[in-house]
């Protein structure tokens, strides 16, 4: 596996019954069980590869709340908070620092939406700093472009994907989740029309509840049972540099053509913001009409389009099994696209033409990984009603690891019965049906 990720120990015996199981041990499904744990209840959070490696370990390791959507910044200001408060909490470095991220541009466009943008984000009690462009160009000295501004969002921050998940899942360990890791959940035990636990590759768990957090293998996994969950899997591209000397003060950077995150180990992990690569796939044809608006978008015109073997395989194919047959979560333990060779050529070049004291710098490590899209660009954080005991967290479109611990508080409280964190009706699976899915003004 070409990125990095702290190994975790399976707990020591297997469950038959828990009060819930937890689908999945990337952020989402870790935070999910970890915070289930502290309020008392049994969990079982079972992986069909290893803890965090598929997208919480490989995407940039930003935290941020600037340039959310609205819809979405009261949980990410709200997992701010709670990266702030874990490592505390569990006794592990998660990486987290609050360095603060900054944004520049060369676009008069990009400063107009920045200030609409803050506009609305301060009524919810979120404040950046529109910066000037020789407050852009200062902030970001050393560089050879000449910005005419920027957003200065001082309160965000970044985290080691390699460390963090590791570090949370070993702390939900301790407060009584039954881990287990190269355990594949083929599907869900239904009696009398609601969920009464899951079959595994080692058999039965029984639960009242089962959470998904299965990434980019949800929308597969529903719709064993009707359940249509509308993603698309984007494949994205990342590069971890040689060590190299500081270049800005910000934790994270984002120009037009590149984005970075100063990491602790004096490297860098940097990407082609936007860009991407969409397999062809039976369940991509599927949800095209409700991707239209995406597709027709400045994202849709960063992505490239392909026919490969997904057709057949992996997370957005066709296809049946049964629950004492061998599942196509077994057939790939761990989602590993190649990177794009030219996306990774770009990113370095971009890079170093901006700051020519980084000439030389090197790839230490490249790699791809799918992210998991919905069509607003907004996670589905949902009970499913047509299948009481079933609740999907999932398509989180590039923002899981830095809301990840706010989504698990939220999807405690759902499972829970409790007054939820936040609004969940922006979050509703039910609006990709009911028609009042989010249009997001970038898409239109």
């Amino acid at each position: 596996m070409p990125v990095e990720v702290q190994k975790v120990r399976d707990s020591a015996s297997f469950p038959t019954q828990a009060d819930v199981v937890v689908i999945g041990a990337g952020i989402v499904g870790t935070c999910t069980a970890y915070e289930l744990a502290l309020r008392g209840v049994s969990v079982a959070l079972l992986e069909k590869g290893v803890v965090g490696g598929e997208q919480s370990s490989r995407n940039w390791g930003w935290v941020r709340q600037q340039n959310r959507d609205l819809h979405e910044l009261f949980l990410a200001m709200y997992s701010l908070r709670r990266w702030e408060q874990l490592g505390a909490e569990i006794g592990r470095d998660l990486g987290f620092r609050r360095t603060g991220i900054l944004y520049c541009t060369k676009s008069e466009a990009d400063i107009a939406k920045w200030e609409k943008w803050g506009g609305a984000a301060r009524i919810q009690g979120f404040h950046s700093e529109i910066l000037t462009a020789s407050e852009a160009n200062e902030r970001a000295s050393g560089g050879t472009s000449s910005w005419v501004g920027g957003v200065w969002s001082p309160s965000d921050g970044r985290a080691e994907p390699s460390l963090a998940v590791p570090a949370i899942a070993e702390a939900a360990k301790e407060r009584g989740v039954s881990l287990h890791q190269n355990c594949a959940v083929r599907g869900l035990d239904i009696t009398n029309g609601r969920v009464t636990g899951v079959w595994t590759e080692r058999g039965i768990v029984k639960a009242s509840t089962v959470v998904c957090a299965g990434g980019a293998w949800a929308s597969r996994f529903s719709h064993r049972y009707g359940i249509e969950l509308p993603v698309a899997n984007i494949a994205g591209t990342a590069i971890k540099t040689t060590p190299a000397p500081e270049i800005v003060q910000a934790g994270c950077l984002s120009a037009s053509n590149f984005v970075l995150r100063r990491r602790i180990d004096g490297s860098y992990t940097i990407a082609v913001p936007g860009h991407g690569t969409l397999d062809i796939t039976p369940r991509g044809m599927r949800y095209a009409f409700k991707f239209y608006e995406m597709y027709r978008s400045k994202i849709g015109k960063k992505l490239k389009y392909r026919l490969n073997s997904s057709f057949w395989n992996g997370p957005d194919a066709f296809g049946n099994w049964e629950n004492d047959e061998i599942s196509p979560f077994e057939k790939s333990r761990i989602l590993d696209p190649a990177p794009d060779a030219e996306l990774v050529k770009l990113a370095v070049k971009n890079l170093e033409s901006e700051y020519p004291a980084l000439k030389g710098i090197g790839v230490e490590r490249a790699w791809g990984g799918l992210i998991d899209t919905s069509p607003d660009l907004v996670p589905v954080i949902s009970r499913v009603e047509e299948l009481p005991g079933y609740v999907i967290a999932a398509g989180f479109s590039g923002h899981g690891f830095a809301i990840g611990p706010g989504a698990g508080r939220l999807v405690s409280d759902i499972v829970m019965n409790e007054e939820p964190l936040t609004d969940i009706s922006p979050y509703r699976l039910s609006r990709f049906s009911d028609g009042s899915a989010i249009r997001r003004p970038e898409m239109m």
